[in-house]
């Protein structure tokens, strides 16, 4: 391992030599908005990512994921489990987990056959969380899966698995958020005791964490050094360069970084990709980076209507946390399924999060929701594979909540509820739901709303023939007596 003073001169001529680099995106934004977002995400619309690390091992209830923070908040949930389980904040912190993350029961080429029966196109690990733990081999930090805990390459073990099985692979990265993310400030803590400043980050005030400015609420003071700066894009960079991911995805709060190094973190991840002859997607949320410059995400949130550019959802199979929890509660299938065609009706993509058990193995109840979305997949994968949206996206009076984490709120779809897609000049109708009555009104397809011809319809998986009329206030199918599925129902319309 290099040494901190080596690391800082090695980072610092990465940076100024970044700025040379060949390639056809240089380092500003206008130059970046050459961007443009490949087919293949665009055919893609599903994928998977996982929650899973250090944070894992506590084997807490409730929000996990945030455990590492949390543990050190006086009076929150994570804190008061914390001393009852593993004692006081100064005698075992957060460092003390990592010999504990042993991974044991971890099998990438498990995990990606479990993707490929979901029907997923991309997947991959979380690469770094907000607690500093690198999950590949890295020579930027000594805190890292290969050297510490699992002692494997866990990226790289996925990447193996993922490409070996034909899917595209992704890494997220979320170590913006490292910058004030344990309490250095806090005496009485292993935080803030200088010999552990590697993990937990130099001695910084309260401000650090987050502050309330003018509706950003990631701002911070003091914002993050030169030397913090250079490390986080050394890290990125070390993905990149080692595991080429095809799709690279950042949590939010890179805002906090200074324009130079993200136009930098860009570039050099847009010129690797060409260098290799690939297409890539990188992902942010706003404002972390200029319109035009990526693909935008949206955290456990949704558009409310047809977005013109393709987009990225980020939910889990639990609302409650993103890693796993003792008491983790999924969605059920139906629901997941639901949100899958809600979003890919607006032109969207969805990102599914999975928690992982501290071992590595991925929870049987877990299982049964990918597997359940992957055998509706196989059905009526035609309607979602290589969509694109229709006019509309659809029809009924359930309303999506819009705004970050705004599906954390949300209920469901109903039997009233319909979704529009097209492929290769295939009009699909999904029904979210079987309406009692026997009939499914499709009011978009009326003679009074729609100025085209009905030919005929069908309904995926059901091999009789259905009865249907084009009326003056929607386009009535008679339901048969059994479903085809399990969860959302589609219908091709014939034109």
């Amino acid at each position: 391992m290099r040494s901190i003073l080596a690391l800082l001169f090695a980072t610092a001529c990465s940076v100024h030599a970044l700025e040379k680099e060949k390639g056809p995106f240089t380092a500003d934004w206008e130059s970046l908005k050459q961007y443009r977002c490949p087919e293949w995400f665009q055919d893609a619309k599903f994928g998977i990512y996982a929650h899973w690390g250090v944070y894992s091992v506590a084997k807490a209830p409730g929000n996990t994921d945030w455990y590492g923070r949390n543990m050190y908040r006086e009076g929150h949930p994570n804190n008061v489990f914390h001393q009852k389980n593993y004692g006081a904040l100064d005698q075992f912190g957060y460092k003390d987990f990592v010999p504990m993350f042993t991974a044991a029961k971890f099998n990438a080429d498990e995990w990606a056959d479990l993707f490929v029966e979901a029907g997923v196109q991309f997947a991959g690990p979380v690469g770094e969380h907000a607690d500093g733990f690198s999950m590949w081999d890295s020579n930027v930090n000594s805190w890292n899966a290969a050297d510490m805990g699992p002692k494997r390459d866990i990226v790289a073990e996925l990447e193996a698995a993922v490409r070996k099985r034909g899917l595209k692979f992704m890494v997220s990265m979320h170590h913006s958020w490292l910058w004030g993310w344990f309490p250095t400030w806090q005496e009485g803590t292993d935080c803030a005791d200088p010999a552990n400043a590697s993990l937990y980050g130099p001695k910084l005030p309260a401000t650090s964490r987050g502050i309330k400015a003018a509706n950003r609420p990631k701002a911070c003071n003091p914002m993050p050094s030169a030397e913090f700066e250079q490390v986080w894009l050394e890290k990125v960079k070390e993905v990149v360069d080692g595991y080429s991911p095809d799709l690279l995805w950042f949590d939010n709060r890179v805002e906090i970084l200074s324009e130079n190094v993200r136009q930098q973190m860009v570039a050099h991840y847009y010129n690797h990709a060409a260098s290799k002859n690939k297409e890539a997607v990188l992902t942010f949320k706003r404002p972390d980076l200029p319109l035009g410059v990526g693909t935008i995400d949206l955290e456990r949130a949704r558009m409310p209507d047809i977005y013109p550019d393709p987009w990225l959802t980020d939910t889990s199979v639990s609302c409650a946390s993103w890693s796993w929890a003792s008491d983790l509660e999924c969605y059920t299938t139906d629901r997941l399924v639901d949100d899958l065609v809600d979003i890919v009706s607006k032109n969207g993509c969805l990102l599914l999060n999975i928690a992982p058990h501290p071992d590595g193995s991925i929870p049987e109840e877990q299982q049964e929701r990918l597997r359940g979305i992957g055998k509706w997949l196989k059905l009526n994968g035609d309607a979602i594979y290589g969509s694109r949206p229709w006019l509309v996206y659809g029809e009924g009076p359930t309303e999506t909540k819009v705004g970050h984490m705004a599906d954390k709120d949300f209920d469901g779809f109903g039997d009233e509820d319909i979704r529009f897609t097209t492929c290769n000049g295939q009009l699909y109708a999904i029904a979210l739901g079987w309406p009692g009555s026997g009939v499914l009104p499709i009011q978009s397809l009326s003679l009074s709303c729609y100025n085209g011809d009905v030919k005929g319809v069908e309904l995926v998986g059901y091999k009789g023939k259905l009865k249907w009329e084009q009326t003056e206030t929607a386009l009535e199918i008679k339901l048969p007596r059994k479903k085809p599925c399990e969860h959302a129902f589609v219908f091709k319309i014939n034109r």
